[in-house]
This record gives C-alpha cells, sequence and structure tokens, in this order.
C-alpha cells in the first residue's frame, strides 16, 4: 500500500526536531526498566524509557505520510548504514529508511536509541532538510 508523500509542513515538523534530538551529545534513553523473573520463571526483559524529545519524534515519524509499509527490512538497513545512499536518498527513500528506524523498536528494544545515538536519524534529517521547503 503506497503513502502519500509528506506535506511542506509535515516535513518541517520532521526537520524540527534535529536541533531537539541533537542539541547535545544524544542521550535517546533516559533509563532501563528493570527486568524481572515471575515465580514461574518467566523473565520480563529489561525496556528502554526514552527521553519525551524521542517519544514526540516516535509519534511525529510514524504518521502514515511517513510510513512505508511495502519496505524490506534488510534492504532499508543497507541503505541506511551507505551514507551516499542517506546523503542522495530522494523523498520515498527517506520514507523507507524512517520506516526502518521507527519499526525495529517493535524487534529489538532499544532500536530507536542506537538510530539516534548512531548518528542515522541525524543524517536523515538533514537529508530531509536539504529536501524540503522551509517556508511552509
Amino acid at each position: 500500500m503506497k503513502t502519500r508523500l509528506p506535506t511542506p509542513r509535515e516535513i518541517n515538523e520532521l526537520v524540527a526536531f534535529l536541533p531537539r534530538l541533537y542539541a547535545e551529545e544524544p542521550t535517546p534513553i533516559k533509563s532501563w526498566g528493570a527486568g524481572t523473573k515471575a515465580q514461574d520463571g518467566v523473565f520480563t526483559m529489561p525496556w528502554p524509557e526514552y527521553v519525551d524529545v524521542v517519544e514526540e519524534f516516535s509519534q511525529a515519524a510514524a504518521r502514515e505520510c511517513w510510513c512505508d509499509y511495502s519496505y524490506d527490512p534488510g534492504e532499508a538497513g543497507r541503505m541506511l548504514e551507505d551514507h551516499d545512499v542517506v546523503r542522495t536518498a530522494d523523498l520515498s527513500q527517506i520514507k523507507t529508511m524512517l520506516t526502518y528506524c521507527l519499526r525495529g523498536e517493535r524487534f529489538c528494544d532499544g532500536h530507536w536509541g542506537t538510530m539516534i545515538e548512531g548518528g542515522h536519524v541525524r543524517r536523515l534529517l538533514q537529508r530531509l532538510s536539504e529536501l524540503g521547503p522551509t517556508d511552509a
């Protein structure tokens, strides 16, 4: 299912997170919730508690206009690791890589933090700022 492209306003909204996420050394996770082992032997894994700006960013980036429902996680991960691909990405490719950044949290606790600390989100937002209008 194809989704519409983001509007200039939606592009600006996402780009506005760049200085908020990277104002200082990025520390997206404020703490980890404690894992526990119940008496029945079931273990609950620890989980990240993200700072507010990460939660806000993830909500904004999860809007339908940023989702690529047909993305291939392996291909999207390779794209994201290739700085030349990110540097020349079009809007559709940015949507694919953002989808990878967001959906990874479903399968790996702390994925959002890794994507932010590793500079992946920074590079995507910088490229988006080059592509998107700033007068909306």
